[in-house]
């Protein structure tokens, strides 16, 4: 005997999704913003930064790269409390995400980093620009620039990525659906609900990362 989908009992509580994916923007977001800053410190720490810096970068990207983003969630909510270092489930949250994101990050912005020619950078310096100018305009600008149709796609990973942060029982879009399956017991109309959710906002969040690159970079055909 089949049951039919009843999708009722689970759009009464779309106001409850919404606010789930609210929270998953905020963590994703946030741990964006701060993990491309790891990124862009990263990259050019790792590229201009002297031997001891850039093998400290290296071992940190290789650390987050090969290990799960679950057990780096775990060790920033539960293990640092052991060390004094106690966050709520939200900033454990942003700050894992940050870390993961991160690492990737400063691989993706050094390779463009490294795309830049030696002799642009000398040139640079001959016109007598300080160093911070150089990094800035001559350096970061062209080489995210280069980079960041692979940026944005880090980014609408993170953005799914955020999924598991209710393993801390930080609250966001799957956290949501899950209680409201042990509510409903409709886990397959709420998955199909969340699944949809999921798939509108990555759409949208590509077209606002792909209208940012054509505003930023306008200055370039």
């Amino acid at each position: 005997m089949t049951t039919a989908l009843q999708f009722g009992p689970v759009l009464v509580h779309l106001d409850r999704l919404l606010w789930g994916l609210s929270q998953t923007i905020v963590y994703a977001a946030l741990s964006i913003v701060f993990g491309t800053i790891v990124g862009i410190f990263g990259a050019v720490g790792r590229s201009y930064g002297p031997r001891w810096l850039s093998r400290l970068i290296g071992l940190y990207v290789e650390l987050i790269r090969n290990t799960p983003l679950l057990i780096q969630l775990y060790i920033v909510f539960f293990s640092l409390p052991l060390i004094g270092m106690k966050f709520t489930p939200g900033t454990s949250a942003v700050i894992a995400l940050s870390i993961h994101l991160g690492a990737y990050a400063t691989e993706i912005l050094r390779a463009g980093v490294e795309s830049i020619p030696a002799g642009q950078v000398e040139a640079a310096k001959s016109l007598g620009l300080s160093p911070y100018r150089i990094v800035r305009h001559v350096v970061l600008a062209p080489a995210v620039r280069a980079v960041y149709p692979s940026l944005s796609a880090q980014f609408i990973l993170q953005l799914m990525g955020t999924s598991i942060v209710g393993a801390i029982a930080a609250e966001e879009l799957t956290a949501i659906a899950n209680n409201l399956v042990m509510q409903t017991f409709r886990s397959f109309e709420v998955y199909i609900v969340v699944a949809v959710i999921y798939f509108v906002a990555v759409q949208l969040a590509s077209l606002l990362f792909a209208g940012v690159g054509r505003f930023l970079f306008r200055w370039k055909q």
